[in-house]
């Protein structure tokens, strides 16, 4: 069997384009092996339009629900599987294959997302799950009465900070930049906590420890001095890196490997192949935008079957 149109990605790009390639009756196929995205971590989410808040788990529940209510005998959900490699035959259709099978389809739209840039510093790979972390709602209550660092000055690190700052006996921000990136509102209503401190215009060179984390090095870029903070948890928000290593040789790719796409209807360079959300070289990522990308991919797509 050959889909109209595969769409690659749970989270609210993937599900936004299911939702609207199942109302447009075109048959589809989504691999995912999760919904929600990198959200699904978060405690709280006050950006999601029309909600006031909610967590990234509702967020995430919520769009399956509203997935599966259009499915029908229209869109097939693979939710278990993961893209190995994406490929196109002779006759101009794409392979999709994954650990479990291989897809034919005429179209193909991309919304795998991103994932977690790891720090780079000595001994960050060894102390992996031994005091160092990603996901500070995961792993943050493990920490109680504990003193910390949050690495990274975006929303995500400031959101983790606040996160921990519930049981943590202290929480300290290291930003590489004299200025953080997050939104001064956050930055001040964060900051303004007793418990909390910050570190600016540092580079984390080595986590030390013996079977756990018990401290950190950071280097002060304007000074260069060298200085060991002492803390038993370390949680790294230091942003993400697109998963689309599938992609290559097929698509163009930023040099740091973002899908490049026609801001006007998300066509890569591919003919065949549109991409939406966290993945491309879009100016900004948000949950918000990337559902508009899908959107507006769907609608392109949609012409592009019809009119073929």
């Amino acid at each position: 069997m050959t889909y109209d149109l595969a769409i690659i990605g749970g989270g609210p790009a993937g599900v936004a384009a299911g939702v609207y390639a199942a109302r447009k009756r075109l048959k589809s196929i989504l691999i995912t092996d999760s919904f929600g995205g990198q959200s699904i971590v978060s405690e709280g989410i006050e950006n999601w339009i029309g909600t006031i808040k909610i967590s990234g788990s509702d967020l995430a529940k919520n769009l399956e629900d509203h997935l599966r209510a259009y499915s029908s005998d229209i869109l097939d959900i693979h939710d278990t599987e993961r893209i190995t490699t994406l490929s196109k035959n002779s006759d101009g259709v794409f392979v999709i294959t994954t650990g479990s099978g291989s897809y034919l389809a005429k179209t193909v739209l991309v919304t795998t997302g991103s994932h977690r840039r790891k720090l780079d510093a000595i001994g960050a790979d060894i102390f992996e799950h031994k005091g160092l972390t990603y996901c500070a709602s995961c792993d943050g209550p493990l920490f109680d009465g504990q003193d910390v660092a949050v690495i990274g000055g975006g929303n995500a690190g400031f959101e983790s900070a606040a996160q921990l700052l519930a049981y943590c006996k202290s929480v300290t921000i290291i930003h590489k930049n004299p200025e953080f990136k997050a939104d001064p509102v956050t930055v001040q209503t964060v900051l303004s906590d007793p418990k909390m401190r910050s570190i600016m215009n540092a580079d984390i060179i080595e986590v030390k420890g013996e079977k756990f984390v018990s401290g950190l090095v950071y280097k002060d870029k304007t000074t260069g001095q060298n200085s060991e903070l002492p803390v038993t948890g370390i949680f790294v928000e230091i942003g993400a890196l697109p998963t689309t290593d599938f992609l290559s040789g097929l698509a163009d790719l930023t040099p740091t490997g973002y899908v490049k796409v026609n801001a006007l209807n998300q066509q890569t360079t591919c003919p065949g192949i549109w991409a939406a959300g966290d993945c491309t070289d879009g100016l900004y990522h948000q949950n918000n935008i990337a559902v508009g990308d899908a959107v507006k991919a769907l609608e392109d797509i949609y012409v592009h079957i019809k009119t073929k």
